[in-house]
């Protein structure tokens, strides 16, 4: 009977097949068997061995229970051991009725139905019955009795790979071609399992060795067979049995027990180490990963999503895993599938050879850098979960730092980040690290894949170990942002438009953030995309390590200039901070390096987008933003344009740090988020690369080109800088030795800022003709505009907004301001109330005698007869104010009607101001003769008094006493 497949004697072959039938109706008739295992029926309670009237097949229920004691045996503490001769010959007998199920007593008996019903067409013989069987084992029409004795001989099958006809025959040939067998009785029974035989195949076939497909094909089934039903697996059964009563009671067929457990593993942490280790191994020998058929329960609940979103990837191709996972949390996938998946990943993500793909492309990496051993084979140094740890650390290493990945293993490893990025239960590392911390910051309103940034979010709270994990990967997510799969999904429409090349050529992945950062506000950017990017920036102000192009291009200038020092914004800062005093000092070789300060500059105009961006600021203000800028965005400086408008209301840390952000911008109007972003056209059209770009636009601002917005931001520019001298880099330089000898008292009020005073204070040292002459260009310019627009001129509004409102509304409500409310206020004089007002207003018309161009309604009317009269006059220190005033008094020169009337007015109010407000000076006095209606008369009459004192002088002599010559002498 042993060599029965070997006759080829047909009616020898008829006759030993007569004979194993009758044979195996009764087990005493089996040689030896009844020597071997008499003691065990005895034990077990499986029958009676005396003869006498018994049901006729009753003695095939003696092999089952003794079958069933084999496998109690393996499955049950403490269960009732078998004499080892007795196993073997059990499983003997098992193997030789394996070709026909007939011979197999009681499973012929309880399945004959079933036979009929499932299998009616499949005829007997090389276990074509059993297999038939065995496919429609958990379909609902299968009797209890039959689906229980094929149970029983699937796990027979399990502990001796040869009670499997098929796969004995199918496999023979390449077991002993991969060296699958061994010479010691022990080790012989330890390769019998099936598991030795699956992970002895599989591990060729991992290698690229070849393995016959009919055997593959046969390793397919029974793959699939561990995976639909755990009590297959001894060590399950026996280790998982706690956690199977507890939480998957009633699940116990096509996989869903395994399912269940993969769960509660995953979710709730709440397995035994015992239980986790045999599902590992389980899922290890149905390698589930090199082909998902294998999981029924995952095939089941993914088919659709399959169907739609993996439908070009070929049937049974490894892909289709990596593809679901591609698409998790998109609207192609179901909630079943989802869940069945992770499961799955949970515990492939345990083991980097579970991944085939993974491991056919970085075998021989692993092999060389992180010392694997083979792919059924264990190491205590390196355990197969710490392996992709291994292989992701070299995946950064730069050739002068080491060995590193081959090309095909890195894109595998960045496959695999991506896919662990979606969910932190996919990092065994991250996890074990993190798990305190996890619940501690991250149990309650974090949406799935958002746990990672839940961590980042609290990097600073967390223990050092998943402080030090979570860092590893956020510098890693820097290099290559790709790896945030999430991140780049929701993205997707705002790549396509506006980065699609640096997404598509595939170059630093710092490049494609950059993008996104400066796209974050085009139509495109959808809520998700622009809270993933803000979260990524919010997580690179921590660590500049975090920063890759900035890491690369600066660490050696951190080094030597800013040692210890860590947060990106603090390192930005210090460096900053010394290229602009290399800059002021004019030092001949600047001590930050050249790619270094080109990339700094990038980091800064990112800085300046969003207030969060700058920590300090944004912990001075917090509260300040919620009482006065509750609804207002953080994107595009928005939160900083609101505390700037806002920041007389603000408290005093606060305004403090306001004032020093506003200092920066206008030396630096690059950092000047708002204005660069709504000037971005005028900008490119006025102003050269290199020139301010502030100075520029408002020497442009009146342009008919100009766009009405960028207008408007450029005057609430030019309206800060007249605030305070310090906001006003140019007229800083140009006055630096004017103010402190002309304003002195107002500098040591100190204080905070200014309010326009130091301002106000040139401004009437300029009348006086007294300022030097960078000084009074800049004051002369500052002038003009303000004669244009009272917002200018910070004074005026703080003193005279009730009388504006007052007596000159319809001029302040105008679009365009062109001087008509100072003209208003002119006019007014006589009729506003507030003293301080009124000074103001006469302080405009003394630097009105100074220079034409400070009152613009005057030149506007007597552009003409400037033109005709005064040409040869240049302007300023008042000579064009007087040439037009000699030109009205004398009685051959005809002036414009316009320009007639407003002088006449202009004389009248210097006068009116004369008489309110005394000369303060010998030049103000000679100031006001000059413009005075009687200046003949009153040049005359100095003139006479003079040339009078001169004649007494000449005729009376001396008045004092005479010296004699003694006296001279002596």
């Amino acid at each position: 009977m042993d060599h029965r497949g070997n006759i080829s004697e047909y009616q020898c072959n008829q006759y030993i097949t007569k004979m194993t039938s009758i044979v195996f109706s009764d087990f005493r008739l089996i040689c030896g068997f009844m020597d071997k295992c008499r003691l065990d029926i005895n034990n077990l309670h499986c029958g009676s061995i005396s003869t006498g009237e018994k049901d006729l097949h009753s003695q095939g229920e003696v092999i089952e229970c003794l079958e069933k004691g084999v496998v109690q045996e393996a499955e049950v503490t403490g269960a009732q051991p078998i004499r080892e001769e007795c196993k073997k010959a059990i499983l003997r007998v098992a193997e030789l009725s394996s070709d026909d199920f007939h011979l197999d007593r009681y499973l012929y008996f309880s399945c004959r139905d079933d036979r009929e019903r499932f299998c009616e067409n499949t005829p007997a013989g090389e276990g074509r019955v059993y297999k038939c069987l065995f496919n429609h084992k958990f379909e609902e029409a299968m009797s209890e009795r039959c689906r229980e004795a094929l149970t029983t001989r699937q796990k027979l099958i399990s502990q001796d790979y040869k009670v499997s006809y098929s796969l004995a025959r199918a496999c023979r040939a390449d077991l002993k071609k991969q060296h699958c067998s061994a010479e010691t009785p022990r080790a012989r029974a330890r390769e019998a399992r099936l598991s030795y035989l699956l992970l002895c195949l599989e591990s060729a076939v991992h290698r690229g060795r070849t393995v016959s497909g009919e055997c593959q094909g046969e390793m397919l089934d029974y793959r699939r067979m561990l995976m639909e039903d755990f009590s297959l697996s001894p060590e399950i059964v026996l280790h998982c049995r706690g956690e199977i009563e507890a939480h998957c009671s009633g699940l116990h067929r096509k996989g869903r027990t395994l399912h269940c457990l993969m769960r509660v593993g995953r979710d709730q942490g709440a397995i035994d180490a015992q239980c986790q280790k045999a599902l590992q191994t389980l899922i290890q020998e149905a390698d589930p990963g090199a082909d998902y058929r294998i999981d029924r329960a995952l095939n089941e609940a993914c088919e659709s999503v399959i169907q739609t979103a993996c439908k070009h990837i070929r049937n049974g191709d490894p892909m289709i895993l990596s593809c679901l996972m591609e698409h998790l949390y998109t609207d192609k996938m179901v909630d079943d599938c989802e869940s069945r998946l992770l499961e799955l990943q949970y515990f492939i993500a345990r083991d980097w050879k579970l991944d085939p793909i993974l491991y056919n492309k970085c075998q021989g990496d692993a092999s060389r850098l992180c010392h694997t051993l083979g792919w059924n084979e264990t190491s205590e140094v390196m355990p197969p979960g710490a392996v992709f740890s291994c292989l992701y650390r070299h995946a950064n290493r730069s050739v002068d730092q080491g060995r590193r990945l081959s090309r095909d293993c890195k894109v595998e490893v960045q496959r695999i980040l991506r896919q662990r990025a979606m969910d932190v239960n996919l990092d065994p590392e991250l996890q074990a690290r993190c798990m305190t911390d996890l619940g501690k910051w991250c149990s309650e309103k974090i949406d799935a894949g958002q746990e990672l940034g839940c961590l980042q979010d609290h990097l600073e709270d967390l223990v050092s170990d998943c402080r030090e994990m979570v860092g590893d990967l956020t510098e890693l997510e820097s290099e290559n942002i790709q790896i945030e799969a999430l991140l780049m999904r929701a993205c997707d429409p705002v790549i396509q438009a506006y980065c699609h090349e640096v997404s598509d050529n595939q170059q630093d992945s710092e490049d494609l953030m950059e993008c996104l950062v400066q796209n974050k506000h085009q139509k495109e950017m959808s809520e998700k995309c622009s809270v993933g990017v803000t979260h990524f920036q919010l997580i690179q102000i921590k660590d500049f390590r975090f920063s890759y192009k900035f890491k690369m291009a600066c660490k050696e200038d951190v080094l030597k200039l800013c040692p210890n020092i860590k947060k990106k914004v603090d390192v930005v800062f210090c460096l900053s901070t010394t290229v602009r005093n290399d800059t002021l000092q004019d030092v001949k070789e600047q001590r930050v390096s050249v790619k270094c300060r080109k990339q700094l500059r990038v980091e800064e105009l990112e800085m300046s987008e969003d207030i969060r961006l700058e920590p300090e600021l944004y912990e001075s203000c917090k509260q300040d933003i919620s009482r006065l800028c509750p609804n207002v965005a953080f994107g595009s400086a928005q939160v900083k344009e609101c505390l700037k408008e806002q920041k007389k209301k603000l408290s005093q840390d606060c305004r403090q740090r306001v004032f020093r952000l506003q200092e920066v911008e206008m030396m630096d109007p690059q950092l000047d988020y708002q204005l660069m972003r709504v000037c971005k056209h005028m900008i490119r059209r006025f102003c050269a690369e290199g020139n301010s770009v502030l100075q520029c636009l408002k020497q442009n601002k009146n342009s008919e080109l100009m766009e009405p917005k960028c207008k408007q931001l450029i005057t609430k520019r030019q309206i800060t800088q007249n605030t305070d001298y310090r906001l006003n880099p140019v007229l800083k330089k140009a006055c630096k030795a004017d103010i402190p000898k002309f304003c002195q008292s107002i500098l040591k009020k100190g204080g905070g800022e200014l309010e326009g005073q130091v301002i106000s204070c040139l401004k009437l040292k300029y009348a006086d003709q007294r300022l030097s002459p960078d000084c009074e260009d800049q004051i002369r310019v500052i002038l003009e505009e303000s004669a244009l627009d009272y917002r200018l001129d910070p004074q005026l509004q703080v003193h005279c907004n009730a009388e504006i409102s007052r007596l000159c509304s319809e001029e302040a409500a105008a679009q365009e301001q062109t001087g008509q409310v100072e003209e208003c206020l002119k006019v007014n004089l006589l009729k506003i109330k507030l003293d301080a007002c009124k000074k103001e207003v006469l302080n405009m018309l003394k630097e009105s005698k100074a220079d034409i161009f400070v009152d613009p309604v005057l030149h506007t009317a007597c552009a003409l007869d400037i033109k005709h009269h005064c040409a040869a006059i240049p302007p300023g220190h008042g000579r064009q104010m007087s040439c037009l005033l000699d030109s009205l008094q004398d009685k051959r020169v005809r002036l414009q009607p316009e320009c007639k009337k407003r002088l006449q007015d202009r004389i009248e109010m210097w006068s009116y101001a004369a008489k309110v407000a005394p000369a303060e000076g010998f030049s103000d006095l000679a100031m006001q003769v000059m413009t005075s209606p009687s200046k003949t008369y009153l040049l005359g009459s100095i003139g006479g008094g003079v040339a009078m004192l001169f004649v007494f002088g000449l005729l009376c002599g001396r008045i004092t006493k005479r010296v004699t010559q003694e006296l001279k002498d002596r």
